[in-house]
């Protein structure tokens, strides 16, 4: 058998995500694919209370004055990890350049909206939602995409759509689009593990093969 791809995360909040990736990688229903390590960006993270109940090793990015201490430690710790692939669960900070250069196709993010729209610096969170609603739109949903060098402008891997509803609020949109975030980011990471899918030298998104084959999950609520 293959060594295992191994995965390793990066997240600023609670940790659902990284939540969704464990129970979707680790254990023997998945021996081909492990998460290795999180990264958080600060003490007290959520995130890091999920680790240590998983059983996964953590790290918490020490403050850093310049890009190039930011980069040494998040290259020493992924390298000690042997990571396979990056994922940005929630992480708000942006990526170094190095580190996005050494893991290039290898590093994704998902944003809680459908990009290009409602992205870049300081959309995130409750921000997100609330300017979708503000905007008047009647769709959003969830994207996965390659990490580049700016916020949120990488190459889109996959999207899922979720409806507006009237009487919506930031919360209730936020919980709906979450929803779909548990599944479609294990759902992303799996088909770059497995080569479905790859980040082509011209920053096109080739789909090798259908990426829904082994994936049971629909578009629902709840």
């Amino acid at each position: 058998m293959s060594e295992a791809v191994r995965i390793a995360v990066l997240a600023s909040g609670g940790g659902s995500n990284f939540q969704a990736l464990v129970d979707r990688f680790q254990g023997p229903d998945s021996p081909e694919r492990e998460v290795v390590g999180v990264i958080a960006s600060r003490e007290g993270a959520g995130v890091l209370d999920r680790a240590r109940r998983a059983g996964v090793a953590s790290a918490v990015s020490p403050p850093a004055s310049t890009s190039d201490g930011a980069a040494i430690f998040l290259r020493r710790t992924l390298d000690e990890w042997r990571s396979d692939i990056v994922v940005l669960a929630g992480y708000m900070k942006l990526v170094p350049e190095a580190v996005v250069r050494a893991y290039r196709g290898r590093i994704l993010n998902i944003h809680p909206a459908l990009l290009p729209s409602f992205g870049g610096q300081g959309m995130y969170g409750a921000r997100v939602h609330r300017a979708v609603i503000d905007a008047g739109v009647r769709i959003t949903g969830a994207t996965v995409h390659f990490v580049d060098e700016a916020y949120d402008r990488g190459p889109i891997l996959c999207q899922w759509p979720v409806p507006v509803l009237a009487g919506d609020t930031p919360e209730s949109v936020a919980a709906r689009v979450l929803t779909v975030e548990h599944r479609i980011l294990p759902a992303a990471v799996e088909a770059l593990a497995s080569g479905a899918v790859r980040l082509e030298a011209d920053r096109r998104v080739r789909w090798v093969r259908e990426w829904f084959e082994t994936e049971t999950f629909t578009n629902r609520e709840g």
